[in-house]
C-alpha cells in the first residue's frame, strides 16, 4: 500500500498546469473572437442604413393608405345617401345621424359638406374641443354643428349654424347673416364636378382649428359634391416613432415643398399673417441641402456632417402626391457598430500580445493562495479554521494540503464537545457565566473576566468575574471599563485592537485596576492571555482575558502554547456566536416592537380623526395594569404579570386596533348624514335650486301669458321663501349634531315628498356596478318626476357571502349583520335619530374587532404570547354579555382585557381630534363611565381602582389640554357607579 505522505517526483506544480491551459485558450479565444467581430459589425455596417429606411417608409405608406383610405370608402358609401338630393335643411337633417356617426368612428374626420349648384351648402363639424367651441359660440353642451346655407329662388341668401348634443337633440340655432360663403367658388367644388371619380386636393392649414389636413370631395349626382376635411397629425407622430437617433431629420413633403408631416409637428404652420405651412427646407440646413440637391446619392456631406440620405415618392396625399426624406448622421447611426469593430480589434490584439506573460502571471497568482493554505491547514488543526478532509490530488500543493488536513481530527472532538455545552443555555446572564467558566477550565487560569461592547462605540464594560472557580462581584475590585483603542486604556487591551488575541506578562505595577485581583490570587506576577470575541462580520463584540499564575516554573509555558491559545480562541469563537445570538434576540424583540408601534401608527395616520388613538390606549393601559399589580384590594392581589406577561400586554395594546386598516375611511371619518367619499348634500342643494328655478319659470310663463304682477310676485317670493327654509331644515339634519324628533322626522319625510323634473337619463355614465343595481327596477321614460329625498333600490348594496358570520363560526363571533353592506338611501340616511352612521356603517366600524381578532390569530406567536388576540380583541365586550364581537360576559374575559375596554373608553371620550363630537372634560368623561359601571358595561373593581388611584389625573397631565382638567369628585363618580353608598 503507498505511503499518501511520500511525495511523487511525477507531479508538477500547478502554476505549470494552469500557465499552459491558460495561454492555449486564450490564444484560441482572441483569434475567434476577432474574427467573429470583424464579420459581424462589417455586416452592420453595409445593411443597417438601407434596412432603416424601407422599414420606416414601409410604415408611412402603410399609414398614408389608413388615413385616406377609409375616407374615400365613406364618401363612396354616403355620395348614394337618398337625402343628399334633398332640396331643403329640413330634409337635409336627415343626414345628421349617419354623418355624426362617420365623424365619431373616424377621429381624423374634421367635418363632413355638401355643395350643391345653386349655391346651397349643408356642413355637419364635430366640436371635439373648447377653442372651436369658443370660435363659433357653441353652447358648452353642444357636439356638433351643422351649417346650413340656403339661397332662394330671388338669390336671398339663408345662413344659419345649428348646435347639437351627443344625443343630436337641437340644442340652439342662430342666423349668419352676412355669410358670403359660395361653395361654387371652392376647387374641391369645381374639381370634382368635372371628375366622375373622387378627388383629392393639396394638403393646406384648416382655417377654424389651424391643423395639417386636406380635402376629399365625390361628385352625387349633376349638382351635388360631396367633401370631407381629413386632418393628418398622425402622420406626424408616425415619423416621430422612427427618429433613431438624436440628429435624425425626416420629413413628409408635397409637390410644391410644403412640410405636410413632422416629428415635431408645431414647426410645420407659420402663423404670421394668415396660417401657412412651412417648406421643408426651412426646418433644418440637412434638409435644406437635401432638396436643393436633389441628384445627391445616398450620403451627404452638410452642416458639417456625414449623412446617410433617402427620398421617395407617393401617390397619396394629393394630385401629385407626397414625397418622403430622411437624413440620419452617419456617426450616430454606426456608433455601435464602430466602437464594436474597433474594441474587437484592439481586444484581440491585447489578448495575442499578453495571453503568455498574463497566462504565467495568474498561474502564479492562483498558486499562491494554494500555498497559503497549506500552512492555514496546520492553523485548522489548532482550531483557527475548519475545513473538510481533501482528496489526494495530482497538483503537489493541493496533495500537501490535504496531508494537512488528515492531522486536525482529534482537536476537532474536543472543541465540538465545549461549543455543544455552550450552545445548550439560551439565557443571557447564565450564558455569560456559562462561558467565563468553562474557557477558565480549558485553560487552566486562575482567573478570568468578561468584558462586552455596549452600543455602537468600542467601550468595553466588565460583565464578569471569576477567581479561583469563584464568581466576585466587580464592585468589589475597581475594575473599570476601557475604550478598545483608548490612549488611557491598558497596553495588552490596545494589542487586541489589531489582533485576535494576545499574550503578555504583568507584574503588580503593571497591573492597573487589576491590582486587586492579583491581590486575591496572592501573585506578584501574572501571565495575561487575552482574546477577542467577534461576530460573523469580524466586528468586536468583547474579550476574554485570563490570569495564570506566574511561577516561574517551565511548567507555566505549556500554557502559553500557540495550541493551546489557538484551542482557547476556538472556543471563544462559539462562545462570541452564542453570546451574539442572545443580543440578536433582544434585537429581533425591539424590531418586532418597532413594527408594532408602526402598524399602530399607520392606522392613526390613516384617518386624520383618530391620530395618537393607537398610541395612547397602550399608555393608559399601562398605567391601569401599574396600578393594579401594586393594588394590595383583594381583586387584583393575585395579579403579579410576569416578564412575559407584561410584553403579551404590551403588544395586544398596541395591536387592539390593527383591525381598523380594513375600515373604509369615509365610513371612519362620516362627518355627516350624508357623507360618503363625498358629502352629497351639495345633489339635495343643487335639485333645490332646480326647484327654484321652477318657481321663477313658472312666474315668468304666467307673466307672459298676461297674469298680474302684483299677485303672482308675493307667490312667488312665498315659494323661494319655503324652499331655502326646507333646505335649511334639510341641512341642519345632515351635521346630526342633536337627536332628532318625531316632529323633525315627520317634517323631513314631509319635504322629501316634493318633486322635480329630470330629464337626462340617470343610468348614462355610472360604474357597471351601479348600472347593474339599478337593473332592479325599469327604466322610467323621461321626463320623469322624482322626490326631493329619494331612497332608491340601487342605494342598497348587497353584502357578499364572503361577509357573513356563520352563528356557529369557530372564533365564537356573535354578530348581527345587517343585511345589506351599505344603504345610501338619502331619506334613510337623514332620517338617523342620533349621530351620523347608518346601522350598516356602524357594524362596519364595529366589524374592525373581528378583523383584528382573525388578524392576530393568523400571527404565529409564540408560546408567551399566545394571550394577545384574546385581550387585544375584548376591548368593546360589556360585563353584561351586550358588547361585540363575541357578547363575553366579565367571568369570561381577562383582566388584562377588562382593562383594556376602559383605557379605549376613556380615550375615545377625552380625545380632541373627532368630527362627530367635542372632546369631554374629565368630569363629564368620568361621569359618562360611571353609568357605563352601574350599567355592568365596564368592569366595577377596576374602575374603583381607576378612580381611587387617580390614573385619569396621570393620564390628563400627560394627554390632555389643559382646558379639559376640570375639578373631579371621585366619591360622587363613585356614588354614581353604584361602587359607594
Amino acid at each position: 500500500m503507498p505511503n499518501p505522505l511520500r511525495s511523487d517526483q511525477r507531479r508538477f506544480p500547478l502554476h505549470v498546469h494552469i500557465s499552459v491551459m491558460f495561454t492555449l485558450l486564450l490564444l484560441l479565444t482572441g483569434v475567434v473572437l476577432g474574427i467573429f467581430n470583424y464579420r459581424q459589425t462589417t455586416q452592420i455596417i453595409l445593411s443597417s442604413s438601407e434596412k432603416l429606411f424601407n422599414r420606416i417608409e414601409q410604415d408611412v405608406r402603410l399609414d398614408l393608405h389608413a388615413t385616406y383610405e377609409p375616407i374615400r370608402h365613406l364618401l363612396s358609401l354616403l355620395v348614394h345617401t337618398p337625402a343628399v338630393q334633398a332640396p331643403d335643411l329640413q330634409q337635409r337633417l336627415a343626414l345628421l345621424p349617419p354623418f355624426s356617426q362617420s365623424l365619431k368612428d373616424n377621429p381624423d374626420l374634421a367635418s363632413l359638406y355638401l355643395g350643391y349648384g345653386n349655391g346651397d351648402f349643408f356642413m355637419v363639424r364635430p366640436l371635439r374641443t373648447a377653442p372651436l367651441k369658443t370660435l363659433l359660440k357653441a353652447p358648452d353642451t353642444a357636439a356638433y354643428q351643422v351649417w346650413s346655407i340656403e339661397r332662394g329662388a330671388s338669390g336671398q341668401i339663408h345662413s344659419q349654424s345649428l348646435f347639437f348634443d351627443q344625443n343630436l337633440m337641437l340644442i340652439s340655432r342662430h342666423d349668419n347673416p352676412g355669410d358670403t360663403y359660395d361653395p361654387r367658388s371652392r376647387a374641391w367644388f369645381s374639381s370634382a364636378s368635372h371628375d366622375n371619380d373622387q378627388i383629392t386636393t393639396e394638403p393646406y392649414v384648416f382655417f377654424s382649428t389651424h391643423n395639417v389636413g386636406t380635402t376629399l370631395a365625390r361628385r352625387s349626382g349633376a349638382n351635388v359634391v360631396m367633401g370631407a376635411d381629413l386632418t393628418l397629425a398622425a402622420l406626424s407622430a408616425t415619423l416621430a416613432k422612427h427618429v433613431v437617433t438624436p440628429g435624425t431629420d425626416i420629413v413628409l413633403f408635397d409637390a410644391e415643398g410644403n412640410a405636410i408631416a413632422y416629428p415635431d409637428s408645431s414647426r410645420l404652420i407659420i402663423d404670421d399673417q394668415t396660417a401657412r405651412l412651412i417648406k421643408a427646407a426651412d426646418l433644418s440646413p440637412s434638409l435644406g441641402a437635401l432638396l436643393d440637391n436633389p441628384a445627391q446619392g445616398n450620403r451627404l456631406d452638410a452642416a458639417g456632417r456625414q449623412w446617410i440620405v433617402a427620398r421617395s415618392s407617393m401617390q397619396e396625399g394629393g394630385p401629385q402626391g407626397l414625397q418622403l426624406a430622411m437624413l440620419v448622421p452617419e456617426d450616430e447611426l454606426l456608433a455601435d457598430a464602430y466602437r464594436m469593430r474597433w474594441q474587437g480589434a484592439l481586444i484581440t490584439l491585447a489578448i495575442l500580445l499578453l495571453c503568455v506573460p498574463l497566462g504565467w502571471l495568474t498561474s502564479r497568482i492562483l498558486v499562491k493562495p494554494l500555498r497559503a493554505l497549506v500552512q492555514e491547514a496546520d492553523a485548522i488543526r489548532s482550531f483557527d479554521f475548519n475545513f473538510p478532509l481533501s482528496r489526494r490530488s495530482p497538483v503537489l500543493e493541493v496533495d500537501q494540503l490535504s496531508v494537512s488536513m488528515a492531522r486536525m481530527k482529534d482537536t476537532l472532538a474536543s472543541f465540538f464537545q465545549i461549543t455543544d455545552s455552550l450552545s445548550a443555555e439560551t439565557r443571557f446572564a447564565p450564558l455569560l457565566e456559562r462561558v467565563l467558566f468553562e474557557t477558565v477550565k480549558i485553560g487552566q487560569a486562575q482567573a478570568g473576566l468578561i468584558y462586552l461592547r455596549e452600543g455602537d462605540g468600542d467601550r468595553m464594560e466588565p460583565h464578569g468575574l471569576v477567581i479561583n472557580d469563584v464568581a466576585q462581584p466587580l464592585s468589589s475590585f475597581d475594575i473599570q471599563a476601557h475604550a478598545l483603542q483608548g490612549a488611557q486604556s491598558p497596553a495588552w487591551l490596545q494589542q487586541l485592537s489589531g489582533a485576535d488575541n494576545v499574550v503578555t506578562n504583568l507584574g503588580f505595577e503593571q497591573a492597573g485596576d487589576l491590582q486587586k485581583v492579583l491581590l486575591a490570587m496572592a501573585c506578584p506576577r501574572v501571565h495575561l492571555i487575552g482574546i477577542r470575541l467577534h461576530n460573523r462580520h469580524n466586528e468586536t463584540v468583547g474579550l476574554l482575558v485570563f490570569l495564570l499564575v506566574d511561577s516561574g516554573d517551565r511548567s507555566d509555558l505549556e500554557k502559553l502554547r500557540p495550541d493551546r491559545i489557538a484551542f482557547l480562541q476556538a472556543v471563544s469563537g462559539a462562545a462570541a456566536v452564542s453570546i451574539e445570538s442572545q443580543r440578536l434576540q433582544a434585537k429581533q424583540k425591539q424590531l418586532l416592537d418597532a413594527f408594532i408601534k408602526l402598524l399602530a401608527g399607520a392606522i392613526d395616520a390613516k384617518s386624520p380623526y383618530t391620530g395618537g388613538h393607537c398610541q395612547r390606549v397602550p399608555a393608559l393601559t399601562l398605567m391601569l395594569a401599574q396600578a393594579a399589580a401594586a393594588s394590595q384590594d383583594p381583586d387584583f392581589i393575585g395579579y403579579k404579570p410576569t416578564d412575559d406577561e407584561w410584553e403579551a400586554l404590551h403588544v395586544a395594546a398596541w395591536l387592539h386596533d390593527c383591525g381598523k386598516i380594513t375600515t373604509p375611511e369615509y365610513v371612519v371619518d362620516k362627518a355627516t348624514k350624508l357623507e360618503t367619499l363625498n358629502d352629497r348634500i351639495h345633489e339635495i342643494r343643487t335639485r333645490v335650486e332646480v326647484l327654484k328655478r321652477d318657481v321663477w319659470v313658472r312666474y315668468w310663463q304666467a307673466i307672459a301669458q298676461g297674469g298680474d304682477e302684483q299677485i303672482l310676485a308675493p307667490r312667488r317670493d312665498t315659494d323661494l321663501a319655503v324652499l331655502d327654509e326646507d333646505f335649511a331644515f334639510i341641512a341642519r339634519c345632515n351635521l346630526g349634531g342633536e337627536a332628532m324628533a318625531e316632529s323633525d322626522l315627520q317634517h323631513l319625510r314631509s319635504i322629501g315628498q316634493r318633486t322635480w323634473t329630470r330629464t337626462l337619463d340617470d343610468r348614462l355614465g355610472v360604474s357597471w356596478e351601479e348600472n347593474r343595481r339599478q337593473t332592479r327596477t325599469p327604466a322610467a321614460t323621461l321626463p320623469v318626476r322624482e322626490t326631493l329625498l329619494a331612497d332608491k333600490p340601487e342605494h342598497l348594496f348587497e353584502r357578499p357571502a364572503a361577509e357573513l358570520i356563520a352563528p356557529d363560526n369557530p372564533l365564537g363571533f356573535k354578530l348581527d349583520v345587517p343585511t345589506y353592506k351599505y344603504n345610501r338611501g338619502e331619506l334613510y340616511n337623514l332620517s338617523i335619530t342620533r349621530g351620523t352612521l347608518t346601522n350598516e356603517e356602524r357594524y362596519i366600524i364595529n366589524h374592525h374587532m373581528v378583523q383584528t381578532i382573525l388578524m392576530l390569530n393568523h400571527l404565529p406567536f409564540p408560546e408567551h404570547l399566545r394571550s394577545v388576540p384574546e385581550i387585544a380583541g375584548g376591548h368593546h365586550e360589556k360585563m353584561d354579555g351586550t358588547g361585540y364581537p363575541k357578547r363575553l360576559k366579565r367571568e369570561e374575559m381577562s383582566l388584562p382585557a377588562r382593562m383594556m375596554a376602559i383605557a379605549d373608553i376613556f380615550e375615545a371620550l377625552t380625545a380632541a381630534d373627532r368630527p362627530y363630537k367635542k372632546a369631554k372634560s374629565l368630569s363629564e368623561a368620568l361621569g359618562i363611565m360611571a353609568f357605563m359601571c352601574r350599567d355592568a358595561h365596564i368592569d366595577p373593581p377596576l374602575f374603583a381602582l381607576f378612580i381611587n388611584a387617580r390614573i385619569y389625573l396621570l393620564y390628563a397631565e400627560r394627554f390632555l389640554d389643559p382646558q379639559q382638567i376640570d375639578a373631579v369628585d371621585p366619591s360622587g363618580l363613585l356614588i354614581k357607579a353604584g361602587l359607594k353608598v
